[in-house]
């Protein structure tokens, strides 16, 4: 392996070129060690919620929270935005967790379930009548299926009356929302914008805090320290319920200050260009099948390939080449997966497509046949 691997794992995943410095620089001034009572961190709190309302074209009613993790975004969503039953687009491993955390917090979960490698057409899909939020999972990371945003603002005007919250923690920022459509969405740092582990980033609007109040009227639990109520009252004052990890939300502020100074349209050109890059090339192999076969739900931020032989070989091999990729999720012995985040330039994915053609070679070139040498 190189000195520097370069990493395409869909999370932790490569950290955003320009880390490494703000790490530097927050540490030179101690940023760790501020009060999270401070004027510095409100500072740093209104300045980070200004960068991501530009970043995501947020409009007024939006706040922008900070949590241990997406993991933890969907328990305080569920407690807070649903009394009774919601409904759930279920086509990999994480919509699936999703789910069934619902049912781990006494809810009623209704789902649409599709097989794994599929995506939903909009025309299709049948919201339970009951249900109070239709949860998308927008970037299926286990499976490399990604949701239509047009899909999800469809079912949004469809159902007015419903909360519709998005989980977009692997492809985030590169879809462009409608959050005139949608009213709460969520990621992980650790992904796309190739920040260290350790930071969950909730966007809701005030309808979802209206039902967070209507079920604490209730007398419904709707969490302790961070339920929505309580994070809403202090985002407002720029200030967060408990400590929170200031130095993931100092790097959050300077790595999405890095991606609009690149450009927004700039990011997701160049996450097109590698995707087309990546999605020929696997076309064309005789080494690997793109796996999701509707274009439509094709993902540009994690691209799952079938392997004509056994994955981990491949892995290895490309790790000894200094290059580090994924095994599939629910079929790891057959699928690699390679995630394409704005961390990685054109010229590094075209260095992984070159070594995966090397190992082509070491074959005979023949599809499933041959003596495939690693």
């Amino acid at each position: 392996m190189t000195m520097n691997p370069l990493y395409f794992t869909a999370g932790p995943a490569a950290t955003y070129p320009t880390v490494g410095k703000h790490l530097a620089q927050a540490l030179q001034d101690q940023i760790p060690s501020i009060s999270h009572r401070s004027n510095q961190f409100r500072s740093i709190y209104q300045d980070t919620f200004e960068g991501l309302k530009e970043l995501f074209d947020l409009p007024a009613g939006f706040g922008v929270f900070f949590l241990g993790s997406a993991t933890e975004i969907w328990e305080r969503l569920l407690q807070n935005c649903v009394e009774e039953a919601g409904f759930h687009l279920v086509n990999g491993a994480f919509s699936k967790k999703f789910y069934d955390f619902a049912h781990l917090l006494h809810k009623k979960a209704f789902k649409q379930e599709v097989p794994f490698g599929q995506g939903f057409l909009p025309e299709n899909i049948n919201v339970h009548y009951k249900a109070e939020i239709i949860a998308f999972t927008q970037n299926e990371t286990s499976s490399g299926v990604a949701t239509p945003v047009e899909t999800i603002h469809q079912i949004k005007e469809q159902n007015p009356g419903r909360l519709v919250v998005v989980d977009a923690v692997s492809s985030a920022p590169y879809p462009i929302f409608d959050f005139t459509k949608i009213d709460s969405m969520f990621f992980s740092v650790q992904k796309a914008f190739g920040l260290p582990a350790g930071l969950g980033v909730w966007i809701a609007n005030e309808k979802c805090l209206a039902k967070s109040e209507l079920l604490e009227s209730k007398g419904m639990l709707t969490g302790a320290y961070t339920k929505l109520t309580s994070l809403w009252k202090f985002f407002e004052k720029f200030e967060t319920p408990a400590t929170p990890n200031v130095l993931g939300i100092y790097l959050l502020n300077k790595v999405v200050k890095d991606m609009l100074a690149v450009g927004k349209d700039e990011i997701r050109q160049d996450t097109d260009l590698k995707a087309i890059m990546l999605y020929d090339y696997l076309r064309e192999s005789e080494l690997f099948d793109v796996f999701v076969e509707n274009p439509a739900h094709q993902s540009n931020t994690v691209i799952v390939a079938n392997t004509r032989k056994p994955a981990k070989p491949i892995i290895d091999a490309l790790a000894k080449k200094g290059f580090i990729i994924g095994s599939g999720y629910e079929k790891s012995r057959e699928q690699i997966r390679i995630a394409n985040f704005p961390a990685t330039s054109v010229e590094q994915m075209e260095s992984l497509i070159e070594a995966m053609q090397d190992l082509e070679e070491q074959g005979t070139g023949n599809r499933g046949q041959g003596t495939f040498i690693i």
